[in-house]
């Protein structure tokens, strides 16, 4: 019995170590708003950005800290998944809604808004595999085109 009770304990105190995802649900709930998404997006292009710099700088040292360049990749990495996550799971699957063909103008503007975002999956892909900041500013083109889309043409910068 006590072996069953110590298996049990680890399996839990395990379990308690596994992260919980930050993604949001995919029901209607209209808790998260846009503009929210817009600025966690912002913030995660930026953090990518740093984290491009800081691998560049470390790389450079005569003697390199292969912690910290690693530390600098895993972020990076990090707020590269955040950004597909974004993209892919709120507005992607929540909030671009199809629009059928037979209402043109708003169908153009979904397949504009679905391009820019997978645009925008591809290069914070390539944010992944590189550390060149012309993905950075691709990325952050993007998002500002998408934005004004999204949202419309009083959107300020």
């Amino acid at each position: 019995m006590n072996t069953c009770i110590i298996l049990f304990i680890t399996l839990l105190l395990s379990l308690s170590n596994i992260p919980l995802a930050a993604s949001h649900c995919e029901i209607p709930c209209g808790i998260y708003g846009d503009e929210t998404r817009f600025t966690m997006l912002e913030e995660d292009i930026t953090t990518v950005e740093k984290s491009m710099t800081m691998i560049a700088e470390l790389s450079k040292a005569g003697e390199k800290n292969y912690n910290q360049i690693v530390r600098w990749v895993n972020n990076k990495e990090k707020h590269a998944d955040l950004i597909q996550e974004s993209v892919s799971q709120y507005f992607m699957t929540q909030r671009v809604k199809p629009v059928d063909e037979a209402k043109p103008a708003e169908h153009k503007k979904y397949l504009k808004e679905l391009t820019l975002l997978h645009e925008m999956l591809i290069y914070a892909m390539k944010t992944k595999q590189t550390t060149d900041q012309a993905n950075v500013e691709k990325l952050r083109s993007l998002l500002q085109a998408f934005k004004t889309s999204y949202l419309g043409s009083a959107v300020s910068k």
